[in-house]
C-alpha cells in the first residue's frame, strides 16, 4: 500500500511540476516570472524524488535554470563562505563527453568548489559539504519542477575531476565535486522508501527511544 501511494504521488507531483515548468517563462518579467517555476511542497519534493537516467529531447528554459541556480546557492555553507562555483553546460556534444548518462539530455550543470574562497587550513574542506548541500537543494529544485536529474560524483575521483577540469578549462582552484544532468523525464522511476529505524539511535549509540 505504501509503495502505491509514493507511486501515486510521484506521479501527480511529477506532472503537476512539469506543467508549472513549461509555463514558468510565459508570466510576467524577473522575480515574478521566476515565482511560477515549481509549487510542490517542500517534503514532497524530498520524499518522491528519485534518480532520472533518461530524457526528453527538449529544452530547459533559461528561468528554470536560474531558479534551480537560485535553490543551490540558498545552501547553508560553513561561516557563510559559499565556496561554489556553478558551470552550466547546454553545448550537446559537451554534455556526452562529461556524463556517459546524459543521453538526450539538455542541460548539464558542473557543481564546483571554488577553493579562493573556502575556509583556511583544515577548514578548507568544509567546501565538500557546503557544495554538496548546493548539490542537494539544485535536485529539489529540479524534482519539484517537474525535471528529472541525477547527480554523478567526481571529487575525489582525479581521472573524473581533473578531464571535466580539462575539458570546461576549469583553472586549478575550481574543484569539480559533481555533475548534475537534468532534464525533462522520459521515464519515471518509482521512489525508495529509505525509511531504516535500526539507523537511528536516540542519545546515545544504539539505544532505542
Amino acid at each position: 500500500m505504501k509503495r502505491i501511494v509514493m507511486t501515486l504521488a510521484l506521479a501527480l507531483g511529477m506532472s503537476t511540476g512539469m506543467a508549472l515548468a513549461q509555463d514558468c517563462c510565459k508570466k510576467g518579467e524577473g522575480e515574478q516570472k521566476m515565482e511560477c517555476c515549481g509549487k510542490m511542497g517542500a517534503l514532497d519534493a524530498i520524499m518522491t524524488r528519485t534518480s532520472v537516467r533518461k530524457y526528453k529531447d527538449q529544452e530547459v528554459k533559461p528561468c528554470c535554470v536560474e531558479k534551480m541556480l537560485r535553490a543551490a546557492m540558498a545552501a547553508p555553507s560553513a561561516v557563510n563562505k559559499q565556496p561554489w562555483h556553478f558551470v552550466v553546460v547546454t553545448d550537446r556534444q559537451l554534455i556526452s563527453q562529461l556524463s556517459r548518462q546524459a543521453g538526450q539530455s539538455p542541460l548539464l550543470i558542473v557543481v564546483c568548489g571554488d577553493l579562493s574562497k573556502a575556509m583556511q587550513g583544515k577548514g578548507q574542506e568544509y567546501w565538500i559539504q557546503d557544495c554538496s548541500a548546493a548539490t542537494e537543494n539544485l535536485l529539489l529544485a529540479a524534482h519539484a519542477m517537474g525535471l528529472g536529474a541525477v547527480w554523478t560524483g567526481q571529487w575525489p575521483m582525479d581521472n573524473r575531476y581533473k578531464e571535466t577540469q580539462r575539458l570546461l578549462s576549469l583553472p586549478e582552484n575550481i574543484v569539480p565535486l559533481a555533475t548534475v544532468v537534468i532534464g525533462y523525464p522520459d521515464e519515471q522511476p518509482e521512489p525508495k522508501d529509505k525509511w531504516k529505524p535500526e539507523n537511528v539511535s536516540y542519545n546515545k549509540y544504539g539505544a532505542s527511544k
